[in-house]
């Protein structure tokens, strides 16, 4: 089994900053893309930002310049670092990795519980 636990979140007034943690633990013998998604309350879950494997990312066109995705392998951790927030980046955030658990074993998606980010002054 492979678990996902995200930290970091919080109350953070507009402009200012927050960086999110998620670390992979388990049965890990790969992890290929890393994932962060958020879900404001009524709206549907969107991709925020990727990594690949070998460090490649991408993002939605509405954090572009704002938030930076990392990662660290020999940790099993992503990051997301969020900067000049607004009240529209409130949501639940998640985050979502490709784990092959074992030597010749399909990988599967894994997702985080979620960590709650509240932009408001």
């Amino acid at each position: 089994q492979v678990q996902l636990v995200e930290s970091g979140g919080g109350l953070e007034q507009p402009g200012g900053s927050l960086r999110l943690s998620c670390t992979a633990s388990g049965i890990i013998f790969r992890i290929d893309a890393m994932y962060w998604y958020r879900q404001a309350p009524g709206k549907q879950r969107d991709l925020v930002a990727r990594i690949t494997g070998g460090g490649g990312t991408n993002y939605a066109d509405s954090v572009k310049g704002r938030f930076t995705i990392s990662r660290d392998n020999a940790k099993n951790t992503v990051y997301l670092q969020m900067d000049s927030l607004n009240p529209g980046d409130t949501a639940v955030y998640y985050c979502n990795a490709e784990v092959t658990p074992t030597f010749g074993s399909f990988s599967k998606n894994y997702w985080g519980q979620g960590t709650q980010v509240t932009v408001s002054s």
